[in-house]
Order: C-alpha cells, then structure tokens, then sequence
C-alpha cells in the first residue's frame, strides 16, 4: 500500500470496515449523488462514483504534491503507462476533509512481479524530467527517515528484533551509489493497476499516485523486487532476471536496508512480520 493511500480520516463503519465518502466530499467533487461502489481490488480503500474514484489519505501535503505531479506528467503522457488523472474538487482543491480524487481507472492489484518492475523503469523515463521537489527534503516521516539510513546518510534508531539487527549486519556490506539520482516513485510495489493476464491485454498497466524520493532509478526498481520477495511469493528468479540493470547487487541492498528500517520503526511490526525481509536477505546476499 503506498504512504499516500494508507490511513484514512474516516472512522470504521459499524461492521468494522472503512465508511465511504461523506456526502460534502462527493459534492465537493462533483459527484453527489452518485451511490459510491467500493473498489476492493484497489491499494487501500477506494470508492467509485460515476466516473470519479474517491480515496482516504492520510498526508494530505503528499496527496496534494501527488495529484499535482501527475497532472503535470499526464500532460505529456508516459509510454506504456495510465495515469489516474487527478480530480479537483469545484475550489481547485486536490484534497477535501483526508480525499483525494482521479478519474477511475480499470484493474486490480496482482502479482505481475516482473510487469511492475517494467511499469517502474517506465515511469522513471518520464519523471527524469521533473525538478527535484522540496517534499523531499521537508518529510521526515518513517518512510523518509528509512531512506536516508539506507543510504548512510543519517543514523535512525531501529528496534533491534524487527530488524536493526539485520539492518546493522547487511549496511556493514553496503558501498556507496555513484548512479545518477532523479526524482522517483518508491513504493509501487501493490499499488499497479493491471486488467487480463497479460497474454491479451486491452490496455496498459495503471499507476495512481506517486511516492517521491530522490534516488536511483535502478534503485526503486530494487525496492519492488524486494517487497516481490518479501511479501508477494515472488520466485528467487526475479533478482538475476533484472541483473543487467547497472549496480544490481548493491541496489538491491539498498532497498533491503531501506525496507528493513521500515520495518523496524514501524510500531505494529514484530519478529513475525519480518521473515519475508530475512527470506529476501538470504537470496539478496548471495550476489554480494
């Protein structure tokens, strides 16, 4: 699930599950009297509603940056990619009350490891154009605290059982990235829009929103792959079908380290929840 889409403003409804977009938003939006059609196959909860999907976020300032981003990009169009486009609410709003809104856009998540991998190199062709955005540097959220200690640039306290101590073992062997940095998408792992198997498919795999670090390309690439290994059954073949991507070994390591000191910030992680990372450790560190 990506960091914008996950959380919500809104409360569980009586059965437990996420309540769907008030009224003042879907107005706001200018689908008010549209009944919202829950969206399960979606990364986090989303609602259609004629036309428009309605999602909850939980950065309102990333959300924000997202949708404008990806106007910005859809203007352009990006080879072999849908965007959702944004909606604005009628006051030229992109967020309204913890929403966000796109035009709805076929597809679910699926575990087309190798498809998203392919889906990140293409979307990096188009945001290489792209300035980098004071986002960056202002967020310090787990997120942007986890990608700082993966590369050794700032020392983030780490729960030892979930992770600090693998996080502590594998930067021992971590050298120095000398690829060129751009602005990228770093979580898009769970969050590509695919229709078909495919063999057949009538329309190219769909982004929603954006993530943004200052990395890599290469690098966000890894991360994928990693959280493949980690989370999605992805087979170990995964890592050596994209070696000849250029300092393969270490930005796989990269995104382990970055991954690993997600986790171990992350309150709700335990000693469980980490042995997808160790199984990605132990195929990750055979090609170091």
């Amino acid at each position: 699930m990506t960091a914008v889409a996950q959380g919500s403003s809104q409360g569980p409804s009586a059965a437990g599950e996420p309540e769907g977009p008030p009224q003042h938003v879907r107005t706001a939006f200018g689908v008010r009297d549209s009944v919202p059609r829950p969206r399960p196959h979606l990364p986090g909860p989303a609602w259609s509603c004629d036309g428009v999907l309605l999602r909850p976020v939980s950065d309102t300032v990333l959300a924000a940056w997202s949708a404008a981003t990806l106007e910005e990009l859809a203007g352009g169009g990006v080879d072999g990619i849908r965007l959702a486009r944004p909606v604005r609410a009628s006051d030229g709003r992109r967020v309204v009350s913890g929403w966000s809104a796109c035009h709805d856009v076929a597809g679910e998540v699926r575990p087309r490891h190798d498809d998203v991998v392919a889906v990140s190199l293409r979307l990096h062709r188009a945001t290489a154009r792209l300035s980098r955005p004071r986002l960056v540097d202002d967020r310090d959220d787990i997120l942007a605290r986890a990608d700082r200690a993966a590369f050794g640039e700032k020392q983030v306290p780490l729960d030892p059982e979930t992770g600090g101590d693998l996080f502590a073992e594998l930067a021992r062997r971590r050298i120095a990235s000398t690829l060129p940095l751009q602005l990228v998408h770093g979580d898009l792992f769970g969050t590509v829009l695919f229709e078909g198997d495919g063999t057949g498919e009538d329309q190219p795999p769909a982004v929603l929103d954006l993530v943004p670090f200052w990395r890599p390309v290469e690098w966000a690439a890894a991360v994928v792959v990693v959280d493949a290994l980690a989370w999605g059954g992805a087979d170990a073949g995964l890592v050596t079908r994209w070696g000849h991507l250029p300092q393969w070994p270490q930005m796989l390591l990269h995104g382990l380290l970055f991954r690993l000191a997600v986790h171990a910030q992350h309150p709700a992680c335990t000693k469980e929840s980490l042995r997808g990372l160790e199984h990605a450790a132990r195929i990750i560190s055979e090609l170091l």
